[in-house]
C-alpha cells in the first residue's frame, strides 16, 4: 500500500513491546489521539504487548507520536514499536477508544 499524501486518511496497525502495561499507556494514547482528532483503538495483549490501530492524516499521526514521546514527563516508559504496517482506513470511524 503506498504512503498517503498529507491530507489523505492513513491507518496504521502497531504493536508496542516493553514497559507498556501498568503505566497508563492505553489511557495516555486515548487522550492524545482524541485531542488530535484521530480514530482507532488500543488494547493490552496477553503477552504483555499493546496493539493499536491509529487512523488520521500523516500530520496528525506525526503529532501523536511527538506528543507520545513526551507524555510522561520526567519518567519515560521503556518501549519499542515492534511491528507497524499500513492497513485500509475505516471511513466511518471517528473516535479513538480503549478495547478490553
Amino acid at each position: 500500500m503506498p504512503t498517503p499524501t498529507n491530507n489523505e486518511l492513513r491507518r496504521l496497525s502497531i504493536r508496542f513491546e516493553g514497559e507498556v502495561q501498568g503505566v497508563g499507556f492505553r489511557w495516555t494514547t486515548r487522550k492524545l489521539a482524541n485531542e488530535l482528532g484521530l480514530a482507532g483503538w488500543v488494547r493490552n495483549e496477553w503477552d504483555g504487548s499493546v496493539s493499536m490501530e491509529l487512523q488520521g492524516t500523516n500530520d496528525q499521526i506525526a503529532r501523536f507520536f511527538g506528543k507520545l514521546a513526551h507524555a510522561w514527563g520526567y519518567y519515560q516508559p521503556d518501549y519499542i514499536i515492534a511491528e507497524k504496517e499500513d492497513i485500509e482506513p475505516i471511513e466511518a470511524e471517528n473516535l479513538f477508544r480503549v478495547r478490553f
